[in-house]
């Protein structure tokens, strides 16, 4: 039998009085995995025990929702800029590629896994309306963001309305690039060379979570809050993937961020 332990998700300011949703940044302390993977490491696809991970996931589901049998709905991440419609078949849902999703049923929980790459969790609370997405550089650059918030839109949220959370994610003092990852921001806009410092030897330094800051008052969200954390050099709280490499490691876990619409009473 797994022992029970206690999660701790990070919660912004901007959503924890919202009556109808909730949500958490949930990082690796509590949970039941151990070596590499230890905490709660919700990552399927990662070398870890199916059991802890799902026991895990379960902890998740009980702690948003009240409910530990409640299903978190993930995708098939692909950094890409495709958004899934929830409510989906439970089972099926495991094999969407796609890095975003929204929903309007109450019950539903939406959930994105990082180790590194930024989650950004939404809401429209006046309309009932949620959505998460998974932003690497990748999806960021290629319309993740913006789909998200155009899918809302179709389920009758307004987008000055809708609140929107960036998750913890690499630093920029930590995520290191080559000038030829520099070139194609700036081939893109050349109003992104602001989003990178140039170091030595022709290397820069890339803000993805003030990119995507960028990337959501560009689209008219006007309530964002940004959580203040890099994933790469808080090895406490966070799994980082760009750390495992650097250590050697063969694989690493994920953490998961969670955004709930609650029934009504």
């Amino acid at each position: 039998m797994i022992a029970k332990t206690r999660v701790k998700p990070i919660i912004s300011s901007l959503l924890k009085a919202t009556t109808n949703v909730r949500h958490g940044f949930y990082t690796r302390q509590g949970g039941v995995s151990k070596g590499i993977y230890s905490g709660l490491n919700c990552g399927q696809s990662s070398n870890d025990s199916p059991k802890s991970v799902k026991e895990n996931r379960r902890l998740v589901a009980a702690d948003i929702s009240g409910d530990s049998q409640n299903f978190l709905n993930t995708l098939h991440q692909v950094h890409g800029p495709n958004i899934v419609y929830f409510p989906k078949d439970s089972e099926e849902s495991k094999s969407f590629q796609a890095d975003g999703a929204v929903s309007n049923k109450p019950g539903q929980i939406l959930s994105i896994l990082t180790a590194d790459c930024a989650p950004v969790l939404f809401a429209d609370v006046s309309s009932s309306v949620i959505g998460a997405c998974h932003a690497g550089w990748r999806g960021a650059l290629n319309g993740i963001i913006e789909n998200t918030i155009i899918s809302m839109e179709r389920l009758n949220a307004t987008r000055d309305k809708i609140i929107a959370i960036i998750g913890p994610c690499i630093g920029q003092k930590s995520y290191e690039v080559g000038s030829e990852f520099f070139d194609m921001f700036f081939a893109r806009n050349n109003r992104n060379s602001r989003f990178f410092k140039c170091g030595p030897n022709n290397r820069y330094s890339f803000d993805l979570s003030g990119f995507i800051l960028e990337k959501l008052r560009d689209s008219g969200v006007t309530s964002i809050d940004v959580i203040s954390a890099d994933t790469f050099t808080d090895k406490n709280r966070f799994f980082s993937y760009r750390r495992s490499k650097l250590n050697g490691e063969n694989d690493y876990g994920r953490m998961i961020s969670a955004i709930f619409l609650e029934p009504p009473p």
